[in-house]
């Protein structure tokens, strides 16, 4: 979760820098279109379930190191900003975030819980998975 949250708030610095260092065009424009586009990537994936949706800053960093070069920075500030916040956004997208539970199943879900309920001895309702359980006492309601 901290490092969803510290993208965020490089996605912000991204929408600030140019007010707060002072450069122009194109830096100026770029990274205003970059650094919502990170925050909210960011913002989504703080959920568990949504979590691989950071895997989307990977890109957006890869082209905050290469944009100075290809757009043509003039500005040092402008450079060192962009490789910074490219290089912190996309190292940030590799850390992955602690499960809690797990969001597996799919279409597997439809059936799963009667191929469970066959195994189990009659009047024996103990599944040895949690998350099994939950799945059998939804499928019996």
């Amino acid at each position: 979760m901290w490092a969803r949250v510290a993208s965020i708030l490089l996605g912000i610095w991204l929408m600030a820098a140019p007010a707060i260092l002072g450069y122009g065009e194109p830096a100026n424009s770029n990274d205003r279109i970059v650094g919502p586009i990170a925050a909210t990537f960011a913002a989504i994936a703080l959920w568990e379930v949504t979590s691989p949706i950071r895997w989307m800053n990977l890109p957006l960093g890869l082209w905050e190191i290469l944009a100075p070069m290809i757009l043509g920075y003039n500005d040092l500030a402008a450079i060192l900003n962009s490789f910074a916040v490219g290089a912190a956004l996309a190292l940030l997208a590799a850390v992955r975030q602690q499960r809690t539970q797990r969001f597996a199943g799919g279409w597997s879900a439809l059936w799963r819980p009667k191929l469970l309920e066959e195994h189990q001895p009659a009047g024996d309702d103990t599944i040895a998975e949690p998350d099994e359980e939950r799945k059998v006492s939804a499928a019996r309601k």
